[in-house]
């Protein structure tokens, strides 16, 4: 057993961790016996129940709302390079038997045995985002581990995320190991794009919708389509490329729009495809006066939800998203709406979905619902690691 300091639990504490949770929380640490202010944040311990029997190990942070998160069950092999390494292959092996092209999710967080680690994969190019102390202090062993295992031409830190500033982290977006361009290359569902790894949103590409984004497939040919939030048109690109005779993105980004733009010509479809840059709900407004209408709506905002305290305000956006493209639908239309947002559960999308309708008086039919791919695996006992949702509803005057 290792020499790492302890982190003991309160009586009848432990529950949660028995289940398969990986989360501690601070009023949950017996701190009269392990005092939290004892740790650095970053360093590890091993966490014991009440009676002082071994749990796992940890990365510990005494400063936040979650103090502590497993790493690893077996207390004799605590966060290092060969445990990063172990944790690479397993989450390598998984996406290798999904997907045939190295593009997708290498690591997500929890559901990856690596706390606070999200790791894209662009063929040969690494994106890397770090949210917890734990990793940071580990990034040496880390980055010996990605290129053991991967063998990269690149990795990016891209280390500006919300929650480093939780942590007590700095922010920083840095090339560790050989080169990584501005712009890498990325194919999904048959469809090349480019994504901005370095100034682009999160990692550059947001790989969860890929599934639901094949769906469009069969559903788009000859059709008028609408992406909000188009980001850099993961949706819209390849609604053009499935064969609809024009589509349309709307985002407030234009360098996002230029990107759509080259992403359109990379397939070929940048006839089929226009841009219009503003805020979305002033757009969809415009178009609505302007007598728009359109076949199909992707509706795929940023999380409207970050917080639990949003909720209800969050809700009020949801809903008030919903009807605007709603308004744009043609009769029978197709609107996809998304939400990425852990603190709206999907009945309640659903519910947002047949509100928005009755309002406007007509009907809503649930056709398809989507979910974050094989990439982002889902931990039974933590419900936080499901958190993308799609509702495909086919809108019908009543």
């Amino acid at each position: 057993m290792t020499d790492l300091p302890r982190l003991r639990l309160k009586a009848q504490e432990e529950r949660r961790l028995r289940e398969g949770h990986v989360w501690i929380y601070s009023n949950e640490v017996d701190i009269a016996a392990t005092p939290l202010k004892a740790f650095e944040p970053g360093q590890q311990a091993i966490v014991e129940d009440s009676k002082g029997k071994a749990l796992g190990v940890a990365i510990v942070n005494p400063n936040t709302l979650i103090c502590a998160r497993l790493v690893n069950r077996d207390v004799v092999h605590p966060l290092s390079t060969s445990l990063f390494v172990h944790r690479l292959q397993i989450a390598l092996s998984l996406r290798e038997a999904w997907y045939p092209e190295p593009y997708y999710r290498l690591v997500y967080g929890d559901s990856d045995g690596l706390p606070g680690l999200v790791v894209d994969r662009f063929g040969d190019y690494l994106v890397v985002q770090i949210s917890t102390a734990g990793i940071e202090r580990e990034k040496a062993g880390l980055i010996d581990a990605l290129v053991k295992v991967l063998k990269p031409q690149g990795i990016l830190f891209k280390n500006d995320g919300k929650m480093r500033q939780v942590e007590g982290l700095d922010s920083y977006v840095e090339v560790v190991y050989g080169e990584v361009p501005d712009r890498v290359a990325l194919r999904e569902n048959g469809v090349a794009f480019e994504a901005l790894v370095r100034d682009g949103q999160k990692t550059g590409w947001f790989y969860d919708h890929r599934e639901s984004r094949a769906r469009l497939k069969g559903l788009v040919a000859g059709k008028r389509v609408l992406d909000v939030f188009s980001y850099i048109g993961g949706w819209g690109v390849q609604a053009a490329v499935f064969g609809a005779a024009e589509v349309h993105c709307i985002d407030g980004s234009e360098k996002a729009l230029d990107q759509v733009m080259r992403n359109a010509a990379l397939n070929g479809v940048e006839s089929k495809v226009q841009t219009l840059q503003g805020d979305a709900f002033d757009a969809l407004t415009a178009l609505k006066q302007d007598n728009e209408r359109f076949d199909v709506i992707i509706m795929d905002p940023p999380a409207f939800i970050t917080r639990r305290k949003d909720h209800k305000a969050g809700l009020q956006a949801y809903r008030r998203a919903n009807e605007l493209a709603m308004r744009l639908l043609g009769r029978d239309g197709l609107l996809v709406s998304a939400s990425c947002s852990m603190h709206l559960a999907r009945e309640e999308l659903v519910d947002i979905v047949r509100a928005s309708s009755r309002h406007l008086d007509r009907q809503a039919q649930i056709v398809h619902h989507g979910h974050q791919g094989a990439d982002h695996p889902i931990l039974p006992a933590i419900p936080e690691t499901e958190y993308l949702k799609a509702v495909f509803a086919r809108v019908l005057p009543i």
